[in-house]
Parts: structure tokens; sequence; C-alpha cells
């Protein structure tokens, strides 16, 4: 169904609506749209009403006609926050733009609700398209806008981004923080007066800026309170705000951060912003991951059931650069017998790469350490009934390298500074169109030659300097990256590709729009791992999130860890192996063999189900689990990550149950022993057969036992027969 209204001087009122939320975009005498209302779902005559009821009062000392929060905040209008856009003329004419609706078009289908608004200034020729789309079966609303360029000179754009007004009630915001090895950290703040202002020059997504803000009534939970979120879809450069106005009103803007003169709109052309992504849960936190995840899950790759998510090794934290063929064939041959079903061959693999000062750009099959090709490997790897995946780095190229000698003018810098290196590397000009080709050849060469069944896709240092042409080119080189990443999956449509940047620095949706997986951080340390997946967790589902049982001292941190807290920190996710298994003990091999057999027996429950983070009033307890969309079964993972101020832990009170429906409760067998350190261990734990009502398990919930810190359990809840099925959850 289409709807359209022809421009006028008057207002306009746009429902968009899902089964869960409604969207209701309200513009006043036919200029800018703004949000009135994005909340619970509303019928369209209640909807109609929200520019009557919410309209606001002129203050004394202010201006007679209110400045919107527009979804394009205009200084032209007198808005005195954060503009959504700024830009000039060579003349300084249009520096501030004032937008006239010309048309609505509504666009509805059975999987979306969309609206496109267009909207033009005369006196700047300039064009704006406002485009809002509310999926109907995730209830994630997408925002982007298009800025055309109408006039005859060029217009440089300083800014462009979308607002989202919220109302006053959300007082508190969650952001997230971090650095390499310890990423998508949360922080909880205040919403005070003035803007928060978060922005991102490293032209990656980042370990420390995450494109990404959540707010909700103040102290909201897991299961409580209102709340919103946002994410920008975009894998470079960033700003995010949060304004709170003087007049009460707030709202968060997401969008590039544009650098001086990067984008100059010729005559007739157009730049787009990145979507925002927005999701509105009524009962707290876990709601907004769940449409979050459903989103992500509903696009057309995704891995989903048809395509489980295979338990991988990967080599790089066995063998480093030390690439014999020998070892690696006993490597897969141990990683087949635990049940492996992807060998990753990580870095070290390609000429003359023996350390990380050199050879990255020279993506050839080093013949001193493989002389027969990658071949043997791969036909041994795939004999044994596993995948073969392998470790590129397309975008960097190290000083010491053949390609370098031949095209030092291939490096995205400013070539009148000295070079600036990071870990040994330079960044290369995707945006130079030989540069690209001589990539896309090398990397496609490789796919054709060999059988390749995934790329571990790595970036491993920030953008310093992009220049391009005399201009900054941190933009160009995101898109040239995108571009690069999808012709080679149109010539490769079945290879698979795993996001990498340092670890967890390019997270984000649009780069999972043309990859399966993220590796999540770069540390395999169990205890961090549990935070760092917590905070992943808000934003990506499981089945995207790489995490590793890592070898028994942690590469990045030094600490020492029984195999039991190793494998439960990875079990939920993505499941892999990053451990020199030629090391351990049969024993070891025994238990990771039960393990990966235990985790594929409920893959399709931790990578299909609603993902829970319990609220745990000691800080010393983390729970994280799945619980399966019907309802029928769950697997939660209680974890003790350091020592407890009191000396016998609290309940565990689970969440997403069925009220009532009865579930049978099975503390499943981590590697090692759990060390029960009271007097006597809880009654469940006595028991032959414990069940429970999902409500009592969920109001009174259930006792875990006296455990050492670093040591976890695995609690799995089955439900009863069909009959016994309750009440379920609507989010």
């Amino acid at each position: 169904m289409t709807k359209k209204s022809s421009g006028g001087g008057g207002g306009a009122t746009v429902h968009l609506r899902s089964p869960s939320t409604s969207i209701v975009l309200v513009s006043h005498d036919g200029g800018m749209p703004a949000v009135g209302y994005w909340g619970v779902g509303l019928d369209d005559d209640d909807a109609g009403s929200v520019a009557t009821l919410g309209g606001r009062p002129t203050a004394r000392a202010s201006l007679d006609v209110e400045a919107p929060i527009g979804l394009v905040t205009e200084s032209g209008r007198g808005f005195a926050g954060q503009p959504g856009i700024a830009g000039h003329r060579p003349s300084g004419d249009g520096y501030a733009p004032r937008f006239r609706h010309l048309r609505v078009e509504q666009h509805r289908t059975e999987e979306t609700d969309r609206v496109v608004w267009s909207l033009v200034d005369a006196f700047s020729d300039l064009a704006l398209d406002v485009d809002v789309a509310l999926c109907r079966l995730s209830d994630v609303v997408q925002v982007g806008l298009t800025l055309t360029n109408r006039g005859s000179s060029a217009y440089v754009v300083d800014r462009f981004a979308p607002s989202i007004a919220l109302p006053p009630w959300a007082g508190e915001l969650l952001t997230f923080s971090g650095r390499w090895t310890l990423e998508f950290q949360p922080r909880r703040q205040e919403w005070g007066p003035g803007a928060w202002v978060s922005e991102n020059r490293r032209g990656r997504t980042s370990h420390d800026r995450i494109p990404a803000v959540l707010a909700g009534t103040s102290g909201f939970t897991e299961t409580t309170g209102d709340v919103w979120g946002l994410t920008l879809g975009w894998s470079g450069n960033s700003r995010v705000v949060a304004e709170r106005l003087s007049d009460g009103r707030r709202h968060l803007q997401l969008g590039e951060l544009l650098e001086s003169g990067e984008v100059v709109l010729a005559p007739g052309r157009s730049i787009r912003t990145p979507i925002v992504h927005g999701a509105y849960s009524p009962a707290g936190l876990a709601t907004v991951s769940h449409r979050f995840h459903r989103f992500l899950r509903g696009r057309s790759h995704h891995p989903g059931p048809d395509r489980p998510r295979p338990v991988m090794l990967n080599t790089w934290e066995a063998v480093y650069f030390d690439h014999r063929p020998e070892i690696l064939t006993d490597l897969a041959s141990r990683a087949a017998e635990v049940g492996v079903e992807r060998f990753v061959l990580d870095d070290g693999w390609f000429l003359g790469r023996n350390d990380d000062t050199s050879a990255l750009g020279d993506w050839v099959v080093d013949p001193a350490k493989y002389p027969d090709g990658l071949r043997p490997l791969i036909d041994h790897v795939r004999s044994l009934g596993m995948e073969f995946g392998l470790w590129v780095e397309p975008e960097m190229v190290n000083p010491d390298s053949e390609l370098f000698r031949l095209h030092p003018d291939w490096a995205l810098h400013d070539d009148r500074y000295p070079l600036q290196l990071g870990r040994n590397q330079l960044v290369l000009d995707l945006s130079n169109s030989e540069a690209r080709d001589h990539i896309l050849e090398r990397i496609d060469r490789l796919l054709t030659d060999n059988d390749i069944a995934s790329l571990k896709w790595d970036m491993n240092r920030d953008l310093v300097q992009p220049t391009h042409d005399g201009r900054a080119g941190s933009r160009r080189q995101t898109l040239a990256v995108y571009a690069l990443i999808d012709e080679l999956r149109r010539r490769h449509p079945g290879v698979e590709i795993e996001s990498c940047s340092s670890g967890g620095g390019r997270a984000d949706f649009e780069i999972l729009a043309r990859t399966e997986r993220i590796w999540t951080s770069d540390s395999n340390d169990a205890l961090d791992r549990q935070e760092i997946q917590r905070g992943f967790s808000m934003l990506f589902p499981p089945e995207v999130m790489g995490s590793h049982i890592g070898p028994p001292v942690s590469h990045t941190t030094g600490r020492r860890h029984d195999l039991g807290i190793r494998s439960a920190s990875a079990f939920l996710g993505h499941l892999g192996i990053e451990w020199n298994l030629l090391t351990a003990s049969e024993a070891e091999r025994a238990e990771i063999a039960e393990l990966v057999a235990l985790h594929k027996h409920h893959r399709a429950l931790l990578h299909g189900g609603d993902w829970r983070r319990l609220d745990t009033a000691d800080p010393a307890v983390n729970v994280m689990g799945v619980v399966a969309a019907d309802r029928s079964e769950a697997l939660f993972v209680y974890a003790r990550v350091a020592s407890s101020q009191e000396s016998v832990p609290g309940p565990v009170r689970f969440a997403g149950l069925a009220p009532d429906r009865r579930y049978r409760i099975t503390n499943l067998t981590l590697p090692g022993p759990v060390r029960d350190r009271g007097i006597s261990p809880p009654a469940w734990m006595g028991m032959d057969e414990v069940v429970a009502r999902g409500r009592l398990l969920m109001e009174l919930g259930l006792q875990p036992p006296v455990m050492d810190p670093e040591s976890a359990l695995l609690l799995h809840l089955a439900a009863g027969d069909a009959e016994d099925r309750g009440g379920m959850s609507d989010d």
C-alpha cells in the first residue's frame, strides 16, 4: 500500500506501526518532520492526536515559534542545539538551510512500514529526502537521509546526521567505551543538561567509541523500564550526541564525523547518511537487544538454522608465525578428533611473512613454508571433514614488502609528511582503483585456486592523515572497503567472512551486512570475555560473536584459568578453539571433545533463541544465557568472576521463561571439577530430579553453591509436555 501527500504549507502526521511499536512523525507548517512519539503500539486514531496532545506552549524570552527537534535539526530555524546539517557554498551562502516539505510517500508491506519525506530549500538550492522505515518483523526502525545539491556551484558538507527526539523521562544513558582487548564496556550516566558527545576519528568503528547509545528511564534494568536504543551502521569515523536542552527537550544524534573538506557535492550530486537503527522497549534492555538480534537475523545472508555455526580452530595462538606443514597437519588432525568443523590458518602463510614487520600486501603463498602451495594442507583438512579458512589483511601494507617497493604511492597518507606507522604497517588507499583492483585480483586468485570456505578479514591499525588527491579520504576509504568486500562476495558467494579489526574494532550493523561473524576481541582471557561478551550482546546476537577457548595462560593478560571457566566463557557464542591442542593432554582433549559435542547438541537453541543477561545484585557474578523462542528450554552460564562480599551467594532469578510451564533443571558438566566451598551443597544439587514452574524460577530463583572465583556452572532448563506450556513473552 502506498499513500501520497502533496506539498503545501500545512502540517502532516505519519504513523508507522509494527505489531508492538508505533512511531508518529509530525511536521508543523510544512517544515521538517520530527519524532512526536516512539513507543508501544497505537491505533491510528490515537496517533492522530499526538500533534495536539504534544503541542508545546511558547516560553517567555524565547522565539515566537519554537524550533523543532526535527529529524534533521536546523540552526536556520533557531535550533540552538547540535545542528543536523551544516555546510556552505564557496561564497559562504547556504550555511543554515531551512527546508520546506514537498511531498510525503508512505509505503506499507507485510515486512515494512516506510515513509519518504521530501523537502527542499529553494534559496540554498538543496533537496533533502528523509527515509524512515519500521521493520514489522523485528520492531526496528531505520532512519536515513539523502542531501542533493540542486545548485550550480559546489556545496561543502560539514555535518549531516539525523536526530531522534525522546521524551523527558529518558533520564539515563548507557554508552560503550573500551580499548584493545577490552571492548564493549557499558557505561551508565545521568542524562544531564548540555551535550554528551563521542567523536571517533580512528577510521574504523573503534574499540573505544562504539557508535551506539541507549537511553531509558532512570534505573532501567534488563527487564524493567522504557529503553530506546540507537546504533549507527557505519564502519568509519562517527559522531554520537546525546543532548538535553534548557527547555527540557532531548534528542540523540548519530552520524558520520566528516573531516574538513571531505565531502564537496558537485552540482547534481548527493550524499547519503549511514543508516541509524533503533529499537524501543517498554520492558527493559533485554527486549531492545532481542529486537536488534531479530533484525539482523532477518537479513537474507545471516547464518540461520540451515547453516549452523561451525565449531572452529584458529591457529594464531597455537603456532603464531611458525608455519611448518607437518605441525599444522597434526594440529588439524587433533582438531578433527575433538569435533572441530572449520580449520582457520591465521597470519604467517604468505610470502616472507615471518613476523609482523614485513610482507603485508604480498598475498602470495610463501613457497619456503608451503613448497606445494596450500593445497596439501587444505586437502588434509578437507579429508578430515572440516572446512578450511584463511586469514587476510587486504587493507594494509608493510613498507618492507614487494608491493610497497613497487607502489609507495598506494599508501593512504599525506606524502608531504613522514610516514606514520602503526604495528609496522601502513594503510593501502583502496579508493585508488589500481590499488583496489590489485588486491581484488590477489584475493580472488586465492579463493579461485583453493578450496577456502571462509576469510578472517583483519584490519589492524587506525587511519592517520588518510589523504586522497590532497583531501581527507577516510569516508572514501570506508566505502572502498565495502565495495571490495561486495565484489569478492559477488564472485565467491559461498565464502563466509569474519570481520576482525585488532579484535572488535570493526563491529557494526553495516559491516554485518556483508559478513557473517565478528571477532569480538583479541583477548581470550576468560574473565575479560565475560565482560566483553555481555556488552557485545546488547547489540549483536550470539551466532556472530566469535568466542574461543584459549590456552591455559592468556596471551593478552598472562592470567591462568582452568578449562572449566575458559569453556564456559566461550560456550554461548560462535564457538572456537585458539590453543595448540598438540600441547593439551589426552584428558584435556577428551574434555574438549565432550564440550564441543554438548555445544553442537544445543547449537540451535544458542543461536536461535533470545539472549538473556540476568540482573544480579552481586558484581562478582555474571549470568548470561539463551531462552528458546517458544520458551521450551533455556541454557544459562552462571560465572563467578571474582570473590564476593557475601559468604553465600544469592539466588539466580531467571528471566524470559513461560510463567506456568514446568522446567526440569539440569547442571550440565563443564570440564574440570566444580569445587563447592560450602559445608553442604544447595538442596537441589543433591536431588535426582528438580522441576519447578517458570514463575517460581523467575521470582524466587535457584540457589547456586558456594564456588571458587573464576569458576562456572552450565544450567539447562527443559520444559515438560506441551500441555504445560504457559504464557509466553511478547518481546
